[in-house]
């Protein structure tokens, strides 16, 4: 049976066992969220021996190249030694910026990094409070703000939340691997009806391509449509409204969960250049996809991203 080694500390595992489960079991906290390879919260490094990695394709070669691996993708086939990220020694030391909340169930964190970071809206950032870790889209716009905003949603516990909400303006935090997902805003949209739908705090990446797509003077219609379990959570309403305001080829559409339904099953495509960027919940993105395709729109013009909790990776 392989072996596995982490610091002074070395152990015996099942061959073909994951690593990331093989980790924790043994006592050694490595902090995962999605379990699907897409959050990068449980990056870790072999540096002797390496495990058998069923997605290589989710690291950049030089990544890969020094040996770093995603533990909730891998299986221990081998003697291997791992070090865990340490967010002191291979993260960017940043600082708090502001605080503060958006509604009753939605905290605002604004961060300072200490070092300017390249980023594009669209992305999201693996976030460290202590030896706490957590993927969080950003909401920020870079040509605009002088910050990292983050929205997180807290109306359930959790160890990142539960850490982010004592945290004060001026307190170090720890930046990790900073990640491009499904959404982004392609500046060959720019004559094209474009259409943002999202659920929650899945409105945070979307807020910042929303910016992006004004910024770059986006000539087609825009249509954000924002689902909220009731009127107080859309969280986000009065700068939407602002913005809707100030630009006549947006429309802000603010829906409940009870609202949802009926007008989900109106929607209609004005013309078959239409793109859609949808975010959320994955039951909420998947109803989203499903209205989408039934009112005509061709399934490569849709750009989904999920916010999966621990839960939802221990279903699917």
């Amino acid at each position: 049976m392989p072996e596995l080694k982490v610091a002074d500390r070395q152990w015996t595992v099942a061959a073909g066992g994951n690593l990331l489960d093989a980790l924790n079991h043994g006592g050694v906290p490595v902090p995962y969220s999605c379990r699907a390879g897409s959050c990068h919260a449980c990056l870790v490094q072999c540096v002797k021996g390496d495990v058998r990695d069923s997605r290589p394709d989710a690291l950049s070669p030089a990544q890969r190249d020094n040996g770093w691996r995603l533990a909730c993708q891998c299986q221990v086939v081998e003697d291997v030694q791992i070090h865990t990220f340490d967010p002191q020694r291979d993260g960017q030391a940043a600082a708090v910026d502001a605080v503060d909340w958006l509604g009753a169930d939605v905290l605002r964190l604004r961060i300072s990094p200490q070092r300017p970071l390249r980023y594009q809206a669209g992305q999201h950032l693996v976030l460290w409070a202590g030896d706490v870790a957590r993927p969080y889209s950003l909401a920020s716009l870079p040509e605009e703000d002088r910050f990292l905003e983050f929205h997180l949603d807290c109306r359930e516990p959790g160890q990142f939340v539960d850490a982010a909400r004592q945290l004060s303006t001026g307190d170090p935090i720890r930046l990790g691997e900073l990640r491009g997902g499904a959404l982004h805003y392609d500046a060959d949209w720019h004559d094209r009806p474009l259409w943002l739908l999202a659920a929650g705090t899945g409105l945070a990446p979307l807020f910042g391509i929303l910016r992006e797509a004004l910024r770059q003077q986006h000539q087609g219609t825009i249509r954000l449509i924002h689902l909220a379990h009731d009127e107080a959570g859309h969280y986000l309403d009065k700068p939407l409204k602002a913005l809707a305001a100030k630009h006549p080829n947006l429309n802000v559409e603010l829906l409940t969960a009870a609202e949802a339904p009926a007008a989900l099953a109106q929607l209609r495509l004005a013309s078959r250049q239409t793109q859609a960027l949808v975010c959320g919940h994955p039951d909420r993105v998947e109803a989203f996809a499903k209205r989408l395709y039934l009112a005509g729109l061709p399934r490569n013009q849709l750009l989904a991203d999920v916010f999966l909790t621990r839960e939802d990776s221990g279903r699917r």
